[in-house]
């Protein structure tokens, strides 16, 4: 696959004026707890009038209007005098937005073997993307590719002002330096966040990408809002498999972000014989993980090794049950078993409010949900609970590295616009 790139190496100054050392900032996967936070996530959901933005955070109309007019100033909600109520007098009458043509944010996705890159306006919504393999030759060489790919994609958008970047990524993420240790892509102190910084020019967030994916389900909201507040409220558990598995949990509006990085469920037990890289047999990732269920279709016949001139991939397998294959379907329900039985294990270990299960290995294949289902059933102890697919489906990914991209915008909006206007 061709890569984009840049003409000019990410150490050389523009002219003759070196650039300016952009900041990795730590991202915030939490509500917002100030009124200017409260009042731009009340304009998230469209055009609001003050007086309904007052009683959706319990601010006081005085505050609100503040709020309103210090981020009117500082260019992030927009008026809508072409929708206020006829015959409302004054402007405290006119209904605001999020202003969501003016600026963006742009997210990247690094998978152990795809990386995506989107750019999102301020609402969170995903305006395009690009995916391109993410390069196994080396971390020196993969983030600066990804750099510079992500540099390229943001070229096309040069009508609107970029203010920040979010990277979303598997392994142990230092929040604080944007330094990455990921095991399945043999990288070590890699400087993800600074190498992002000084190519694309703006403040980077860095993120674990199941903490992000659970930072989507409070920030970026898919459900009713009188479900969203069940959400935000309580503890939730963010379950996701794909290629790797991971867990996060969210306590009171807030992702639960442990100070040595995220846990791991990569090595737990599922009673499968399918050989692990840690001499053991039958853990978790190795089990269900997308790669290793393909190399089992294949070992098993169900799907060729090649499909045309290229490889053939996971979405053979279930194309190939949709299709009617009795052994494909039979791995997948496997599959989908042992899904199941795990998440009901860590469900009654935590005993959250909720559970939200995201990846392609639950949304890939939808016939599976079923088995999921009734294995959960009947593997846990516990009484009946809220357990939902995410309502992100197949963009978990796209979707996490967003929030990480806004998740300092959200949390305290007139600050983090100050920071983007030191950096420039």
């Amino acid at each position: 696959m061709s890569l984009p790139t840049l003409e000019r190496s990410v150490s050389r100054v523009a002219g003759s004026r070196a650039r300016v050392q952009r900041p990795v900032v730590a991202p915030e996967l939490r509500i917002g707890d100030n009124p200017a936070a409260a009042v731009l996530r009340a304009a998230t959901g469209g055009p609001v009038s003050r007086d309904n933005a007052a009683r959706t955070t319990g601010l006081s109309i005085a505050t609100v209007n503040r709020q309103v007019s210090a981020l009117l100033a500082a260019g992030l909600l927009r008026e809508r005098p072409d929708l206020t109520a006829s015959g409302a007098v004054g402007r405290p009458r006119v209904p605001f937005e999020i202003d969501h043509d003016a600026y963006l944010t742009i997210g990247i996705h690094i998978g152990a073997a795809v990386t995506k890159i989107v750019a999102a306006d301020l609402r969170g919504r995903i305006l395009g993307g690009l995916a391109i393999a993410t390069p196994q030759t080396g971390q020196e060489f993969a983030t600066t590719t990804v750099a510079r790919s992500a540099k390229a994609f943001l070229q096309r958008w040069h009508r609107r002002k970029a203010l920040w970047a979010g990277v979303a990524i598997g392994g142990r993420v230092d929040p604080l330096t944007g330094v990455v240790d990921h095991p399945k892509l043999e990288w070590r102190g890699a400087q993800v966040g600074s190498v992002l910084g000084e190519v694309l020019e703006l403040p980077v967030s860095v993120a674990p990408h199941v903490e992000a994916m659970a930072g989507s389900e409070l920030l970026l909201p898919t459900a009713e809002p009188k479900d969203q507040a069940r959400v935000e409220r309580g503890s939730s558990l963010y379950f996701y498999v794909r290629e790797t598995a991971g867990i996060a949990v969210t306590l009171d509006g807030r992702v639960h972000t442990p100070s040595n990085g995220p846990g791991s469920i990569a090595h737990l037990p599922t009673g499968s014989d399918v050989e692990c890289t840690c001499g053991r047999r039958g853990c978790l990732e190795v089990t269900v993980g997308d790669r290793s269920l393909h190399s089992r279709a294949v070992g098993r016949g169900i799907i060729p090794a090649h499909n045309g001139t290229a490889g053939s991939t996971i979405a053979d397998l279930y194309r190939a049950a949709e299709a009617g294959s009795e052994s494909a379907r039979e791995l997948l329900a496997e599959r989908a078993t042992i899904l199941g039985h795990t998440v009901a294990m860590v469900r009654d270990m935590l005993n959250p409010d909720r559970v939200i299960l995201g990846g392609q290995a639950f949304t890939g294949y939808r016939p599976a949900v079923a088995h999921v289902a009734r294995a959960f059933n009947q593997g846990s102890t516990l009484p009946p609970t809220d357990i939902r697919i995410s309502g992100f489906g197949g963009k978990v990914q796209e979707y996490a590295a967003v929030v990480t991209s806004l998740s300092v915008l959200y949390a305290d909006p007139l600050a983090a616009i100050r920071r983007t206007a030191l950096s420039d």
